[in-house]
């Protein structure tokens, strides 16, 4: 899509982002370090405001977006690529340990193109590598989730998951419900309060509406477990 810079300055005001920073610390080190090891190649696929990147520990990271503009919210060790995540060139086969992406798929244009953003993470993915998605769940969000100009193909996940075994991946991990809709709306702010949220599977079914996938690259043997 284009002017992207200009959809997501008016969306996004330099508080919101600031809220989103302190909510993504915590998720980053109390929940998605777990799928990532130090010595890892990571990947993040529509990164956005960076995130995940940002906070994520990992040997080298990677981020792309469409999105020029995403180049200026990124520290200097992130290799960033203004690049179409269907086109992944600039990086070889089997070469990423870990992709992540959140809130991306559905600002794709057709099932089309997120079959062919699947399949270039799969060749990219080292065997055992792992995708790790969040996305809005429509199954949980019907109303809302179409409030967005940039949202196209509705997903729940129970569709993903089936997006992903097309693909080739096995889906190892999946939460039908797990961060609210939006890190600006329920979730608390406070970095204490995200812990416990994480901590309390029941709030999960309650106030989640955003699932969780994570999809498997099959090699021949299990992949190392991350050590907190």
């Amino acid at each position: 899509m284009e002017r992207l810079d200009v959809l997501y300055r008016n969306r996004f005001s330099a508080e919101a982002r600031q809220a989103r920073e302190r909510v993504w610390q915590v998720l980053c080190r109390h929940f998605f370090q777990r799928y990532v090891l130090e010595s890892d190649t990571a990947l993040d696929l529509g990164c956005g405001f960076g995130e995940f990147t940002r906070f994520i520990r990992a040997r080298r990271k990677i981020a792309v977006d469409v999105n020029r503009d995403a180049a200026s919210f990124l520290p200097p060790d992130v290799e960033f690529h203004a690049a179409d995540a269907r086109e992944l060139d600039f990086l070889p086969s089997a070469t990423v340990d870990v992709c992540f992406t959140s809130n991306f798929f559905e600002h794709l244009g057709s099932k089309q193109d997120l079959d062919a953003v699947l399949l270039e993470v799969h060749r990219v993915l080292r065997p055992g590598g792992l995708l790790v998605a969040l996305q809005p769940n429509i199954k949980y969000a019907p109303g809302d989730y179409w409030d967005f100009y940039d949202h196209h193909v509705p997903l729940s996940h129970l569709s993903c998951a089936e997006a992903f075994g097309k693909a080739g991946f096995e889906v190892v991990e999946l939460v039908g419900r797990f961060l609210p809709f939006t890190t600006c709306g329920p979730l608390p702010q406070h970095p204490l309060l995200v812990r416990l949220y994480l901590w309390t599977r029941p709030a999960w079914r309650v106030l989640g509406r955003q699932f969780l996938i994570v999809g498997r690259k099959p090699d021949s043997g299990p992949r190392p477990s991350w050590n907190p």
